[in-house]
């Protein structure tokens, strides 16, 4: 019961995030959320962290140490992806962002955000997309090569570690139909990113300002 109200907890957390992140990015325009896009970010969101999380915790009881090094990995990656990105940009480093803070304020300002950032893409596709060249932190327009990128290779490295679970799985689990669990769990993945392309390609309140459709992109 516990693990339920955590995870409806989360859920509505991610789904909020998701509504404050288009708000921000199209707040030239009046945003209309139509029960439709709810119900798409929910269950999104529902599929994405529920198997998420299960994939890391079947992986983690068989494979203990490294669960660890698994996570490390994500975390790193997702920290200094938008640093990378910002280097790369070669732009000034940003100082608007409070005018008290001195250079090494704003830096740790930013590496908290960075922080978040990659905590939360550990799990699901982050809302905002962090782009430090940005006077706003946040990138304003809709990526869908990154999005694709993230989803297939998150795919593949649940289905990895499933198959890890399964050849080390111990007698703990021998009254589950390991197979079957294995096929749930990565057809519920597969129902979060359906729900994904459906809210993109259909509820999206500003989807009308997308320059291609998700469809298109793909």
């Amino acid at each position: 019961i516990f693990m339920v109200l955590s995870l409806l907890s989360i859920v509505y957390g991610a789904l909020r995030c998701n509504i404050l992140a288009i708000k921000i990015k199209y707040d030239d325009y009046d945003v209309r959320v139509k029960p439709a896009a709810y119900l798409c970010i929910f269950m999104w969101r529902s599929f994405e962290i529920a198997t998420r999380v299960t994939v890391l915790v079947l992986f983690g009881s068989v494979l203990r140490i490294w669960v660890f090094l698994i996570v490390l990995l994500n975390f790193l990656g997702f920290f200094f992806y938008p640093w990378i990105l910002f280097w790369l940009s070669k732009s000034p480093f940003p100082e608007n962002i409070e005018k008290e803070l001195s250079r090494v304020g704003t830096t740790i300002v930013l590496c908290l955000l960075t922080f978040l950032y990659a905590g939360i893409n550990m799990f699901c596709w982050s809302a905002a997309q962090v782009e430090l060249s940005d006077p706003d932190l946040i990138s304003k327009s809709q990526n869908w090569y990154q999005m694709t990128v993230y989803y297939i290779v998150r795919l593949m490295e649940n289905a990895f570690l499933l198959l890890m679970w399964y050849i080390y799985r111990t007698d703990f689990y021998l009254y589950v139909c390991a197979p079957m669990l294995f096929l749930q769990l990565l057809i519920g993945y597969c129902m979060g990113v359906f729900f994904m392309l459906v809210f993109y390609q259909f509820c999206h309140p500003c989807k009308k300002l997308f320059s291609s459709s998700i469809t298109e992109a793909l």
